[in-house]
């Protein structure tokens, strides 16, 4: 099967096990001030898995699109990417391990053909201090699944990370035990780590072998150490993890839960590439075509270039979709990570020789790739390939000299006077030297980043620029001051539509207990006139004391009576839409919004309090940025 085969029979197996097919969540959460992207399938859903009711019911699959920062740097061996798709089914109180387990060996084995032989997986070795038995019934189903297959599959404990797992794995060793720093999960890690009331449990991981044959483990840094699946060597591949929360942590240790969930993600590229029988994680049908591309371009083989081609390849992957949902390149939060993610790829495009025209070639390819599993790519690929275009050439323009100054300024090493040159002179952002030196064998300065920051500093002072922190989606709290910006949130989105045009769509929003900030589409600065304008409007609003309602209703019929959400957001089969307005008259506003909000306008004027924009201002290009008070 091609990756998009693989995706689909996913779906459609756990639709026969009646489960509720449901759609991706935005790749930046919304109203999750936690978390600048989703970074995992099970992370849309944890209100449910905590507890809330899912209006799709108790059983849900979905592939959610993925997206870790952290994992920046490792791109280029064979298996890490940023971008990926994490395919998900969720028990929310139904089934549980005797039914998980079955499942997803049948559809490994027999859907997507895996063989069985090939396959090793884990469970949880239990926590004595914490009263918490080991997983036997996992270990016991597995072995039986096994056995079924004509298998042995015999059961050991692997040993701790402490010890290196010194004792490795022996010949018909196939279930293998690990502690809590591998086979457990709470939103707090380890056992230890948790507070009361936070819920968790055991894990099983399924991990593919691509077999001691081809040498993977004695030719890595490992090679002195044992190997066993959860080794970093790369001969293993973990493609699937059945998480069993099945614990709350009380005040005198831990009882189980009364409604037990399932939460399973597995890894698609990883899945697809198990099926290919190819460590080369990039060898599959969602990304080879890219591979193809770049080499088209740049006239350079894979073979000779594979790592520059790996970067170009998911940091390409990355950037459309987050453009798709609504992210514009920038200095801060989201917009500052696809900006740095160009950057690398259209630096290495450099590298090989694409001097010009990476986006323009490169960037339909991947929505092509992406045309009927997720339709909204093709739909917004001629926005979103504008969006990365600009910044391919605002980034080309300083790209050449910058590389000319780096040499010149490395010379004799690097330190960090000379990165906060290339950085503040020229535009030569300070990653970009520090991977350039790396791929140089220039030497870095061990400090070079405690004096970068504070030449920074310094600069920032005397130009008196602070510093704008993280951009964060969403609520900082739940307070009521906090609630009360949410609200002017929307009564401002609604006015600048009326004051600007439909045009203006939201683009972001931050909203704390001391100010709202709001991201929105238009081209140019607004006027003093039009900031008055929405100030009234809002006002207006707010001493009408209009009601707030919500209703959950389904999804098509909230277009249908003309609500409106942010840019980018995904929406299931049903949304919560919020009214503000007298009961049989045309609403001022109504928006799909998860919450929450005052229930009458006229809160936000209270103690005399009114609405006041107190800055506009770009935030990327064609993205205005309001920041608000209640004064």
């Amino acid at each position: 099967m091609n990756t998009d085969q693989i995706r689909q029979s996913y779906l459609d197996f756990f639709k026969a096990k009646k489960h509720a097919v449901i759609p991706r969540a935005n790749i930046v959460p919304q109203d999750d001030p936690t978390t600048l992207f989703t970074g995992s399938g099970m992370q849309p859903l944890l209100p449910y898995l905590l507890g809330q009711t899912h209006p799709a019911g108790t059983r849900l699959v979905d592939s959610q699109t993925c997206f870790r920062a952290e994992d920046i740097d490792e791109v280029g061996d064979n298996r890490h990417t940023t971008f990926f798709e994490m395919l998900g089914n969720w028990s929310l109180g139904d089934y549980f391990r005797s039914d998980q387990l079955p499942w997803l060996f049948e559809f490994l084995t027999s859907e997507i053909k895996l063989d069985p032989t090939k396959l090793y997986v884990t469970a949880f070795v239990g926590d004595k201090q914490h009263d918490i038995p080991r997983d036997k019934e996992s270990a016991e189903l597995w072995q039986k699944l096994f056995k079924d297959a004509g298998i042995t599959a015999e059961v050991a404990e692997i040993g701790s990370e402490t010890d290196g797992y010194a004792r490795g794995i022996k010949p018909d060793e196939r279930i293998l035990y690990y502690d809590a720093t591998k086979n457990w999960w709470s939103r707090a890690g380890a056992p230890d780590n948790m507070p009361t009331g936070e819920p968790g449990g055991p894990d099983s991981e399924v991990f593919y072998d691509f077999g001691i044959e081809r040498g993977i483990h004695e030719n890595s840094e490992f090679k002195d150490k044992q190997c066993h699946p959860n080794c970093d060597c790369g001969r293993f591949l973990e493609i699937a993890n059945s998480v069993f929360m099945q614990y709350v942590k009380t005040k005198d240790g831990f009882s189980e839960l009364p409604k037990k969930n399932v939460d399973f993600g597995g890894g698609l590229e990883r899945m697809a590439a198990a099926a290919l029988d190819d460590p080369d994680m990039f060898k599959i049908s969602l990304m080879w075509p890219i591979i193809q591309k770049v080499e088209e371009v740049s006239g350079k083989k894979y073979a000779d270039h594979t790592e520059a081609q790996r970067i170009i390849a998911d940091h390409m992957r990355s950037a459309v979709f987050m453009a798709c949902d609504g992210v514009n390149p920038s200095n801060t939060g989201q917009g500052y990570v696809l900006r740095r993610l160009l950057r690398r790829a259209i630096r290495r495009g450099h590298e090989l020789g694409i001097n010009e025209g990476l986006i323009h070639q490169v960037a339909p390819v991947v929505a092509d790739l992406y045309r009927q599993s997720y339709p909204e790519v093709i739909k917004n690929e001629k926005a979103v390939i504008e969006t990365l275009e600009r910044e391919e050439q605002v980034f080309r323009q300083t790209l050449q000299k910058g590389l000319r100054e780096f040499e010149r300024l490395s010379k004799d090493g690097l330190t960090g006077q000379e990165v906060f040159v290339l950085s503040d002179t020229y535009g030569f952002p300070s990653e970009l030297s520090i991977e350039e030196a790396a791929s140089r064998k220039i030497k870095v300065g061990d400090n070079w980043k405690a004096e970068f920051d504070k030449l920074m500093d310094e600069q920032k002072d005397r130009s008196r620029t602070a510093s704008a922190g993280q951009f964060k989606g969403g609520l900082a709290d739940h307070s009521e001051q906090t609630i009360k910006y949410h609200t002017a949130t929307h009564l401002m989105y609604k006015a600048l539509r009326m004051v600007l045009g439909d045009h203006v769509v939201q683009r972001g929003s931050n909203v704390t207990a001391e100010r709202l900030r709001f991201d929105f589409s238009h081209p140019a600065k607004m006027t003093p006139e039009e900031i008055q304008k929405v100030e009234a409007l809002v006002n207006d609003a707010i001493r009408a004391d209009y009601p707030v309602s919500r209703e959950e209703i389904p999804t098509d019929q909230a277009f249908k009576n003309g609500a409106f959400g942010a840019f980018g957001d995904k929406y299931g089969d049903k949304v919560k839409v919020y009214t503000v307005g007298n009961p049989g008259e045309e609403p001022f506003s109504y928006e799909i919004c998860g919450g929450p909000h005052v229930e009458h306008t006229g809160t936000l004027g209270e103690g005399g309090k009114h609405f006041k924009i107190q800055k506009e201002e770009a935030s990327s290009s064609g993205v205005r940025r309001i920041k608000a008070v209640l004064e």
